[in-house]
């Protein structure tokens, strides 16, 4: 029973890793990077922060994602592979136009509620 209770948080983990990348791409898609967003997505350990400066803006837009819409479910802790999308965003100065599109998409409910999981807003 151990073993299937560790299988199954396993899959429930991947299966929330999937969501929350599905949602970024999608948002990434809307914004008109339907070819780069696997790339803008992946990470590696060999990644780096193209601009050092850029790591406390990075940070407090991942905090303000995080904070201020639901493209993290309320149980996920913040993924430091996402601060370095937000890095290349800002690289490419597409970040707060992520964050607006973001905010449209997955917009925070009281309570926490997710709401509608699969609809998602046109873009703009």
């Amino acid at each position: 029973q151990e073993w299937q209770k560790i299988n199954y948080d396993i899959y429930t983990l991947r299966q929330t890793r999937k969501e929350v990348r599905s949602r970024w791409k999608h948002i990434l898609e809307d914004l008109g990077f339907q070819k780069e967003a696997d790339s803008l997505l992946s990470v590696t350990k060999l990644s780096i922060i193209s601009d050092s400066q850029n790591m406390s803006k990075a940070r407090d837009i991942l905090l303000k994602l995080s904070e201020e819409t639901n493209i993290f479910p309320t149980s996920w802790e913040l993924s430091e592979r996402y601060l370095f999308v937000v890095d290349r965003l800002i690289a490419l100065d597409a970040a707060d136009e992520f964050f607006k599109m973001a905010s449209a998409v997955y917009p925070k409910r009281p309570g926490g509620d997710r709401g509608d999981e699969g609809t998602r807003a046109p873009p703009s």
